[in-house]
């Protein structure tokens, strides 16, 4: 879907621009896509330590793939953890750090409670991990925020600079006309990668890091139920409150 978003977005301005009878090649510059790309990248990159931009251009692989957390699955291990670990102690779960496909989220918390953590303890820990997360995600999203608030004006920049080369043909009108149409391609460009593309990432991104966050909650709930003895029908009421969640 958000290819099919972009793609979509791309042919209705080429749609637009062909039945007007204008010429789609006006819309394709080489020099103005590498002013606001690499202007746009490297005034984001002048602000952004590298290990956040690093994390950010990572993250770029989740926009196009559907995210998968398997909401009912992990809510099934929790509760059948929860069982055990009344029946036989925490200890029991020691094994499941090994033998279960865990992430890391789940794999930490699970050994705080086979260390014997204190509920209220494992609970602070839980959200701190939790917070820890949601700003990490947080900055990776406001890379491609920043970046879709300076592509415009770095767009205009292009456009002065074709401005300028087009006013030194002031002499030949037919040159002047269509070095004036370049230079507006820079604007197009800066205005349309910032509305078109590097928003809506942001904003993709923040929503596939809700979802996940979602999970990880689910997780931190199921274990600190577990980390208070509580039995499986309350472990299974709290945890069937982030079953809508699942996607």
């Amino acid at each position: 879907m958000a290819l099919a978003g972009l793609l979509l977005a791309l042919a209705c301005i080429a749609l637009a621009q062909w039945s007007h009878g204008g010429d789609l090649s006006v819309l394709l510059d080489g020099p103005a896509l590498l002013i606001v790309l690499g202007g746009s990248l490297g005034a984001v990159w002048l602000q952004t330590p590298w290990f956040q931009l690093r994390s950010a251009l990572v993250a770029l692989g989740a926009v196009f793939v559907r995210p998968v957390w398997p909401f009912g699955d992990q809510s099934a291990r929790l509760l059948r953890w929860s069982h055990e670990a009344r029946q036989s102690g925490f200890l029991v779960l020691e094994n499941r750090l090994h033998s279960d496909r865990l992430d890391d989220f789940t794999r930490q918390g699970l050994q705080w409670l086979v260390d014997g953590t204190e509920p209220a303890m494992m609970e602070q820990l839980l959200d701190n991990e939790l917070t820890r997360i949601e700003e990490q995600k947080e900055l990776e999203a406001r890379v491609f925020e920043a970046m879709g608030g300076y592509s415009p004006t770095i767009g205009i920049i292009g456009a002065v600079l074709g401005l300028i080369q087009a006013m030194s043909h002031l002499d030949d009108p037919a040159r002047l006309g269509s070095g004036i149409a370049v230079a507006f391609v820079a604007t197009l460009y800066g205005v349309g990668l910032a509305n078109l593309l590097l928003l809506p990432l942001a904003n993709r991104l923040r929503a596939i890091y809700r979802l996940e966050l979602r999970y990880r909650e689910l997780t931190a709930i199921g274990l600190l139920a577990i980390a208070r003895g509580e039995g499986s029908l309350s472990v299974s009421r709290q945890l069937s409150q982030y079953q809508g969640g699942r996607q």
